[in-house]
C-alpha cells in the first residue's frame, strides 16, 4: 500500500494550502441561501459542506472525480476506490498493490461469525451485517493509535488501514452471511489469488460458469460506490466520523441509514413490482396492458417504484448502465423486460399524471432484476450488497476528512417560535 499512502502524501498538503487560500481570500463569501420550506424539508438543496470524492448532476448523474459514470463501467471496484481516494486511476503495479493489501485482510475473525449464530434466525440480513462490523471495532487501529495519542498529522493513515482492513473483509462477511442467514450451507473460503467481486461471487457459493454473474457484481459494486456527501448514509457516516469515531463505528452508522426504505431498501420494492406485474400477465405484458396497468395504480394513489430521484432529472447513468448488461446478456429474460418495456412506458405516464418531478428511473429500478435472475432471489439480502459497496465512498471521504483536519459536525439548529418571531 506504500504508493497509495506516497500519492496522499503528495496530494494532501497541496490540497491543504489551496482550501487554506480559499478560506483566506474567499471565506466570507456565501455559498447558498436556506429557506424558511427548506429547514423543514430535509435541508434540500442546501450546499453546506465540501465532498471531493464524486458529485451528482441534475442533469448528468453521478460524477466521480471528474469522470461521467458510464465511462467507467469497464472499471473494478478496487480501481474506483483508489480513484474515489486520489483522483486518477491506478495503474497495473498501483492496482496490484491494492488487490494485494486486500488479500491480507480476507478473513472474518471466528468471533464475528460466533457472535452472528447467536442472532434470531430471521434476522435482517442487514442487522447481521451491521453488527459483524460493530463486532470487528476493538481491531481498529484509529482507535488503538488515537488512545496510545496518535498525532493529528496521522489520523488519516489510520483511518486508511482501517478502511483497507474493513473493506477487504465486507465481501467475506456479506457472502458468509447470505449462506447462514438463507441456509446454504457452510462457508466458503476466499481465494486471495481472486479480485473482489470475483471473491464476493466465489463465496456466495452461485453457479457461475458463464462468468456474467462475476461481470455483473465487478458493475454492480462499482456503481454503488458513492454519491457525493449529502445521502443519507454518507452524511451519517460523515457526522459520526467528525467526533473522531473509527471507521468501523462510522461505517455501520451509514449503513444503519442504508438500510432505510428511502434509501438502500429501495431496490427491494422496485423488484417486487416487477414481479407483480410479471404474475399479473403471467410473463411479459405489451405496452398497452403495462401502460393501463400503471395508470390503474397511480390512479389508486400508489407509486411506481424505481422512477425518481431527489437529485436527478434524467435517467440514472446507474441504471442505463444496468440495462446495457441485461440487453447484453439477459435480453429474453421476463424479468428484466419487463424492466426494459417500464422504461419505454413510465416516463411518458408520469408525465402525463403530472405529479412527478422527475419521470425517469433511478438505479433500483434495474438492479434487483439483474441479481433475480442470476440466483439472489432474496430480496433483504440486497441492501447488504448496496452496503459492501457503498462503504468504498465512505472511507474514501473519511480519508480525506481526517486528512484535512474537518472540524466536528456541529450545525445550529432553529425552532419554529425563533422562526415565526425572526421570519414574520
Amino acid at each position: 500500500m506504500n504508493s497509495l499512502k506516497n500519492e496522499l502524501k503528495n496530494q494532501i498538503p497541496l490540497l491543504q494550502n489551496d482550501i487554506k487560500k480559499l478560506i483566506s481570500e474567499k471565506g466570507e463569501q456565501k455559498i447558498s441561501e436556506v429557506t424558511v420550506a427548506q429547514a423543514y424539508s430535509g435541508l434540500r438543496g442546501i450546499k453546506a459542506f465540501v465532498c471531493d470524492t464524486s458529485s451528482v448532476s441534475a442533469d448528468k448523474g453521478l460524477i466521480i472525480r471528474g469522470i461521467p459514470l458510464l465511462e467507467m463501467t469497464h472499471v473494478l471496484p478496487e480501481e474506483v476506490f483508489y480513484l474515489l481516494l486520489t483522483g486518477k486511476l491506478p495503474n497495473k503495479v498501483e492496482l496490484q498493490e491494492l488487490q494485494k493489501e486486500f488479500s491480507k485482510h480476507l478473513i472474518v475473525p471466528n468471533y464475528v461469525w460466533n457472535i452472528l449464530k447467536e442472532m434470531p434466525k430471521d434476522a435482517h440480513p442487514m442487522t447481521m451485517f451491521n453488527t459483524g462490523i460493530l463486532a470487528m471495532q476493538g481491531e481498529s487501529v484509529f482507535y488503538e493509535k488515537y488512545s496510545k495519542g496518535m498525532p493529528k498529522t496521522e489520523y488519516w493513515e489510520a483511518v486508511l488501514d482501517d478502511g483497507i482492513r474493513l473493506l477487504a473483509k465486507l465481501p467475506s462477511l456479506g457472502a458468509g452471511i447470505y449462506r447462514m442467514r438463507f441456509k446454504k450451507g457452510d462457508r466458503i473460503d476466499a481465494d486471495p489469488n481472486k479480485d473482489w467481486s470475483g471473491n464476493f461471487v466465489r463465496m456466495v457459493g452461485l453457479p457461475d460458469e458463464s462468468g456474467d454473474l462475476h461481470k455483473l457484481m465487478q458493475l454492480y459494486f462499482m456503481l454503488h460506490c458513492d454519491h457525493e456527501g449529502g445521502n443519507v448514509s454518507a452524511f451519517a457516516s460523515h457526522t459520526v466520523a467528525s467526533a473522531l469515531s473509527d471507521p468501523y463505528y462510522a461505517v455501520s452508522a451509514g449503513l444503519n441509514g442504508l438500510a432505510g426504505p428511502l434509501h438502500g431498501l429501495a431496490n427491494q420494492e422496485c423488484l417486487k413490482f416487477v414481479l407483480s406485474v410479471r404474475d399479473e400477465f403471467k410473463g411479459l405484458p405489451n405496452s398497452n396492458q403495462l401502460k393501463e396497468y400503471c395508470w390503474d395504480r397511480l390512479n389508486n394513489g400508489r407509486v411506481i417504484p424505481g422512477y425518481g430521484h431527489a437529485v436527478l432529472r434524467c435517467p440514472d447513468p446507474r441504471f442505463s448502465a444496468f440495462v446495457k448488461f441485461g440487453q447484453d446478456h439477459i435480453k429474453n429474460d421476463d424479468v428484466f423486460g419487463i424492466v426494459d418495456l417500464l422504461f419505454k412506458v413510465v416516463p411518458d405516464v408520469l408525465q402525463k399524471h403530472g405529479k412527478a418531478k422527475n419521470p425517469w428511473p433511478n438505479v433500483d429500478a434495474a438492479s434487483g432484476a439483474l441479481l433475480y435472475h442470476y440466483g439472489l432471489k432474496e430480496f433483504n439480502f440486497y441492501t447488504v450488497l448496496f452496503s459492501i459497496s457503498r462503504s468504498m465512498g465512505m472511507i474514501s471521504q473519511m480519508v480525506w476528512e481526517r486528512a484535512l483536519g474537518i472540524p466536528i459536525t456541529r450545525p445550529k439548529s432553529v425552532t419554529t417560535d425563533w422562526i415565526k418571531s425572526t421570519v414574520y
